[in-house]
């Protein structure tokens, strides 16, 4: 049966399921002959199917990074795309090969933050752990983890906790004050008590660490 026979569109499905046997499939099999059709499907005439093939891509490489890890440079030309669903697994696929292709993803920033000051929250929460995922490498530390900060300086109160909780591994010596200013900073934003106890005890958990 042929790669876009199988999607949820295709078959008449409205939930998930078949995508995601779909990309089990693909990452049990290593097939990149259906990851190659999926990449030409994203430019099918019907937006469901588009939909389809890049949320079985995005799951692809959540599983294994590196049978999607080739395409990037489309993933990256989808940013601009002006189907949203489009745009945002671009960017749940970019977070997946982030650590594949850090170069190619690094050069690519501009479009990244662009995408996610115009996008969804999903797409903002992909960027930023892409952001987080570079700043893991010396390579690119210096430059990517000042665009974290500014990230969490200006990010919505409610998503401030989870990516405070997730930059925890790349903070160094080094970078840890600057990081702790920032969440300490935004502090008094925050105004429900449970996410400024989980953005309180990282700053606390940081503290112990100095």
């Amino acid at each position: 049966m042929a790669i876009v026979d199988q999607l949820a569109s295709s078959l008449g499905q409205r939930d998930e399921a078949p995508n995601t046997a779909l990309a089990a499939r693909i990452v049990k099999e290593q097939d990149k002959e259906a990851v190659e059709e999926l990449v030409a499907l994203l430019q099918h005439k019907s937006k469901d199917v588009q939909s389809d093939s890049i949320k079985v891509l995005y799951e692809v490489g959540e599983q294994r990074p590196a049978l999607i890890a080739a395409y990037t440079p489309v993933f990256i030309d989808l940013l601009s795309h002006k189907n949203n669903r489009l745009q945002w697994g671009a960017m749940t696929a970019l977070d997946a090969v982030a650590t594949e292709k850090p170069a190619l993803v690094h050069k690519a920033l501009p479009q990244i933050l662009q995408a996610a000051d115009k996008g969804s929250v999903i797409t903002k929460d992909h960027a930023v752990n892409i952001l987080i995922k570079l700043s893991a490498q010396k390579a690119y530390q210096q430059d990517t983890f000042s665009l974290l900060l500014e990230q969490l300086a200006g990010c919505a109160t409610n998503q401030l906790p989870m990516y405070a909780e997730r930059a925890l591994p790349v903070i160094s010596p080094g970078n840890r004050p600057a990081f702790v200013a920032t969440l300490t900073k935004r502090l008094p934003d925050i105004d429900k008590e449970s996410r400024r106890k989980r953005v309180e005890q990282v700053i606390k958990k940081l503290s112990k660490q100095g």
